[in-house]
């Protein structure tokens, strides 16, 4: 039987066309996108689309937006063997986070793609992106079994897990990377998968869909010369329910009183406070004083998750309606293989 994929067009660059007054992309309809990719009748598969109304620049990608591609997977997941969502690069990394976390038990592809360059430029990036992720998402191992089961984005020449990733470069082709886990499939003459590195389940659970994510988190990047005012004024809104504190190196934050009293205060508040580095790779621990001050006052040790992956985790703790506590101790678990836990 041919693959069936379902292909969700939420817009991005890869389906945007230039305004020819004012020089500036703007998001087409799905047709325009199709027509600039014959090839894709030749992989001889069956395949369906859903289009937003209208294409979004991935700028203006909300969580109500999310919600809406997660309910398009849930309801059409036992009438397809794969999922593709095309998306603008910009906050790919943001809805393929939250989507990981969305669709628990997730075991058929959903591959996010998009591309650099318009699907209509000679020099577009958008063509090969789009079939290789037709390809991945119609992908079986030797028991006819999806080769992918997870959330991943596919740009150029790897496929990375959703959740790990990070948009690295406005400029390059191969725009995102995952510093702290390898690539689970590289993309070259062929499709060579990292069958270790693939995500598996060990349960007979069924896909167990969330919509609800609570937005009422922010984000705190940590800077020489932070002032006690900055800090707290930041840290006393009154709506917010959690905090993504990013700091120095392997978690560092300073070790001044006021900056511990100032989050302590907060948490005692009930506001829960998560320690994600600032860097790109490597992991929060406690190997100096400043981490190490954290983790006394009760901020969460986020491991290695990324920025995008520690938002998104605590919209959808927060959005499955768990006090402060609870959101803080599931936010030190593996929930859908977004960090690696530390012996």
């Amino acid at each position: 039987m041919k693959p069936r994929i379902l292909i969700i067009y939420t817009g991005g660059t890869i389906g945007m066309i230039e305004d020819l007054g004012t020089r500036t992309l703007k998001p087409f309809d799905f047709s325009h996108l199709m027509e600039n990719v014959p090839k894709v009748k030749m992989l001889n598969y069956d395949i369906d689309n859903i289009q937003f109304q209208p294409p979004l620049d991935s700028s203006d990608m909300h969580t109500t937006h999310w919600k809406d591609i997660a309910r398009s997977i849930a309801e059409n997941y036992d009438r397809y063997d794969g999922f593709v969502v095309l998306h603008g690069t910009d906050t790919m990394a943001y809805t393929a986070s939250a989507l990981s976390f969305m669709l628990e038990n997730l075991r058929k592809p959903v591959i996010i793609t998009g591309s650099q360059l318009p699907i209509g430029e000679v020099r577009t990036d958008g063509e090969e992106n789009l079939i290789t992720a037709l390809q991945i998402a119609a992908a079986t191992d030797r028991f006819g079994l999806p080769m992918v089961r997870e959330v991943a984005i596919l740009f150029e020449n790897y496929l990375w897990r959703g959740n790990r990733s990070t948009k690295r470069s406005a400029n390059n082709f191969n725009a995102f990377k995952s510093y702290n886990y390898p690539a689970l499939a590289s993309i070259g003459l062929g499709i060579h998968f990292d069958t270790e590195a693939l995500k598996r389940h060990h349960t007979g659970d069924s896909l167990s869909p969330h919509y609800e994510l609570d937005t009422a988190v922010g984000a705190i990047d940590l800077f020489p010369g932070i002032s006690p005012t900055t800090l707290r004024h930041q840290l006393s809104c009154p709506s917010v329910k959690g905090i993504v504190l990013r700091t120095f190196g392997a978690g560092n934050a300073p070790t001044a009183q006021w900056f511990a009293d100032a989050l302590r205060e907060t948490i005692e508040r009930g506001v829960v406070v998560l320690n994600v580095t600032q860097c790109g790779n490597g992991s929060v621990h406690s190997r100096y004083m400043g981490a190490d001050m954290l983790s006394g006052l009760g901020v969460v040790c986020g491991h290695d998750i990324t920025f995008e992956a520690a938002i998104t985790k605590m919209m959808y703790l927060f959005g499955l309606g768990l006090e402060p506590g609870e959101v803080a101790r599931r936010l030190e678990l593996d929930l859908a293989g977004e960090m690696t836990l530390e012996n």
